[in-house]
């Protein structure tokens, strides 16, 4: 392969990765940026092969009936470029999720919750907590995030106290549920779309990591937070008791629709290894059901935030550019001369390197380029691809946790603080994240090694 082409697609990615995290230009301009460059640059000019901008762009994985349907057989999706079932997926699920937000399913459901703890912050910590965790197991991390930061800043000024600390738990624990399943956090629905694992797949190896892991976490967090959270004012408190969580949905029917499409897709998803039906099928369905029961689907299309879909568009192709050219086989090498073959010292080499490297660098885009790493591994050196797939899965996850900037959601979520005036600085953040992530990343190791 062309040293030329290695070192220039190497370049393109590094200069992506650093304006990433920079946050000086919007996301998603920066890997359409780096993945356009990625085509005319390095695969025409350097490579001169149409075919290597052909495989990138992979249009045609989607012209396969597979694509959308497997029957019973284990499909592996894996392809060079552009990931399409993790593309329409995502979009799928942000549809859906902007037709639950319109009919007050999360106001409804957060205020709901608030009333059954009477309102009390300590007791609200705990339940939000959970509530991030179980629903980021069906619905992206970001979203989830999304609409809790902004009721716990509700709730705390109704209530007179610090939202911060209920901001920084719910963050982790949604990565952390989010990890349980392949519809959580992005990297998961990369790495599973990639390899053809289904949801049982990450339920039955991840989410027992995960389920352990909460046992621990919630405790952590209580007792971390619970002296700062735990003043209250209750005049404030007994006039939030008046408050009914009905007020939030607007039309009944409207709000019975879109929880039906919700969990119909909870369904699909969970039995879709079954069914036959792939992710990006499933996306499909729940984007159209969406669309179908909501009036104004025009404006509910407006509202769904595209630019993150952009941002995956770019990241795959910029990612293509390292697998084409060698670089990711090269990196499959190093790791497999370093362990031996071992699959001992793989686990902990990906599950570390992945943990620290995703809580500095965006987890998502860190997923992409391993995944063919973690392939070539596989197939070079006769290990089990799934354990090596839980591993990076555990890792970029829980390892995105530990900073400000590691995952989407907790981006999203300090971005959301302090947009309402509760800046989060980095020394807080990772004061109380940065060891709950040590904590999940060692409970991760020691399970992965007694089972693999």
């Amino acid at each position: 392969m062309n040293l030329l082409s290695q070192i220039l697609a190497v370049v393109i990615f590094a200069v992506m990765f650093v304006e990433i995290v920079r946050e000086k230009r919007p996301r998603y301009i920066v890997t359409l940026c780096a993945g356009a460059l990625t085509l005319i640059v390095v695969f025409l000019g350097l490579m001169h092969s149409w075919a290597a901008v052909e495989e990138a762009l992979s249009f045609g994985s989607m012209a396969t009936t597979t694509f959308w349907y497997t029957g019973h057989a284990a499909v592996n999706e894996m392809n060079t470029g552009i990931n399409w079932s993790t593309i329409i997926f995502i979009s799928g699920m942000m549809i859906m999720v902007e037709g639950m937000s319109g009919a007050g399913f999360f106001d409804w459901l957060c205020l709901r919750l608030a009333r059954l703890v009477n309102y009390r912050p300590v007791p609200l910590l705990v339940c939000f907590m959970i509530l991030s965790a179980v629903l980021s197991m069906f619905i992206d991390s970001i979203t989830v995030i999304l609409f809790l930061a902004v009721a716990s800043v509700q709730l705390a000024r109704l209530l007179k106290f610090d939202p911060v600390p209920l901001i920084i738990a719910e963050i982790f624990t949604a990565n952390l549920g989010g990890a349980a399943t392949m519809s959580g956090d992005p990297p998961n629905i990369i790495i599973g779309t990639a390899l053809g694992l289904t949801f049982g797949d990450f339920l039955q190896n991840t989410g027992l990591i995960v389920l352990v892991s909460m046992v621990v976490i919630v405790p952590f967090f209580y007792f971390a937070f619970r002296k700062q959270v735990a003043t209250q004012d209750e005049a404030a408190r007994q006039k939030a008791m008046e408050m009914d969580p009905k007020a939030s949905i607007h039309s009944g029917r409207k709000f019975a629709l879109n929880v039906g499409v919700f969990l119909l897709t909870v369904v699909l998803l969970i039995t879709h290894a079954k069914t036959g039906l792939t992710v990006a099928m499933v996306g499909v369905i729940a984007a159209v059901l969406t669309l179908l029961v909501n009036k104004d689907p025009i404006l509910l299309l407006k509202r769904v935030d595209w630019q993150t879909v952009l941002f995956f568009i770019g990241l795959f192709l910029a990612v293509s550019g390292l697998e084409q050219t060698g670089v990711l086989e090269a990196m499959a090498q190093g790791i497999a001369h370093i362990t031996g073959g071992s699959l001992t010292l793989m686990v902990i080499i990906i599950l570390w390197l992945s943990g620290i490297a995703s809580a500095f660098v965006d987890n998502i885009p860190f997923a992409a380029t391993m995944v063919p790493v973690i392939t070539s591994l596989s197939v070079t050196m006769g290990v089990d691809l799934n354990a090596l797939a839980w591993t990076l899965s555990m890792g970029t996850d829980i390892g995105g946790s530990g900073t400000p900037i590691g995952a989407s959601a907790n981006v999203a979520g300090t971005a959301i603080a302090a947009r309402e005036g509760y800046a989060i600085g980095w020394g807080r953040y990772c004061k109380y994240s940065a060891p709950a992530a040590v904590i999940v990343l060692a409970i991760s190791m020691v399970m992965l090694l007694l089972r693999y």
